[in-house]
């Protein structure tokens, strides 16, 4: 069993999801808890375990438990393959919100899941016409907040040595294409401007975790969000392609070579 949590929000709730069925999917046994507080920054984590706080709903496999737990707690629960941590959405371009925080986490799972692998999970840049009121931070312009994001992430992957899944990227390569480009009449990924469409936003950001993650291709998997009755198969088909061209599941550690993404590729 491939055991995965997440430390995050509601973004890490939707790249979760859809992510255990998936992985079910292809014949792979996951266990994916994700710790949500909405909208919730790596300060108020930190502040969260200095704490020892049990305020974190536990959502397993993409469902609500109804269960509160702190970070302390899920990381002593499993002997977790993957920890993922992330900036919440609206500070994930500001570089200068991640010191100390960032770094603190990191050593405090080091500690309690010694044999994990710490992951950065690349947030994506708000709806062109979101109001979500951190959008303001990037004067309201998706392409300048996905530019400040992506730097981020590339200089932190850096200085951390932490692999990034780059959740962020994925999403502006959608964007691009005339199905999900939303100032062309194409549908729009997020379902409120910045949360993601519970169908193809969703999908999509479980099928990057898949194929980073798991390191399996997401080509001839057979999960279908929305039960499969309300989904477009042409738009799958296109996420998938999408994703597997980016060749995610190539991103292997190798001694004495990068562990960041390169987002510019």
């Amino acid at each position: 069993m491939i055991k995965i949590l997440a430390i995050g929000n509601s973004f890490s709730q939707d790249a979760t999801a859809y992510l255990h069925d998936i992985a079910k999917a292809a014949g792979k046994d996951t266990k994916v808890v994700n710790l949500y507080i909405g909208g919730c920054s790596l300060e108020t984590h930190w502040n969260n375990i200095v704490a020892d706080a049990a305020l974190y709903d536990y959502e397993l496999n993409g469902q609500s438990t109804g269960s509160k737990i702190s970070i302390r707690q899920a990381l002593q629960e499993e002997a977790w393959d993957y920890v993922t941590l992330q900036q919440v959405s609206g500070d994930s371009g500001i570089l200068s919100t991640y010191d100390p925080y960032l770094g603190n986490i990191s050593k405090y799972v080091r500690e309690y899941a010694p044999g994990s692998e710490q992951l950065l999970h690349q947030t994506w840049a708000y709806e062109i016409d979101s109001d979500h009121p951190d959008f303001a931070k990037y004067h309201k312009n998706q392409g300048e907040m996905y530019r400040a994001i992506t730097e981020a992430y590339h200089k932190l992957a850096k200085e951390s040595s932490l692999r990034v899944i780059p959740s962020g990227k994925v999403i502006q390569e959608l964007r691009a294409l005339p199905a999900f480009d939303y100032p062309n009449g194409g549908i729009s990924l997020c379902r409120d401007g910045f949360h993601m469409n519970c169908l193809y936003g969703r999908y999509a950001l479980a099928a990057t975790w898949f194929e980073f993650i798991l390191q399996d291709s997401i080509i001839e998997n057979t999960f279908l969000p929305g039960n499969g009755e309300e989904v477009d198969r042409s738009k799958i088909k296109l996420i998938k392609e999408t994703i597997h061209g980016l060749r995610l599941f190539e991103l292997l550690f190798t001694p004495g070579q990068s562990l960041s993404y390169d987002f510019d590729k």
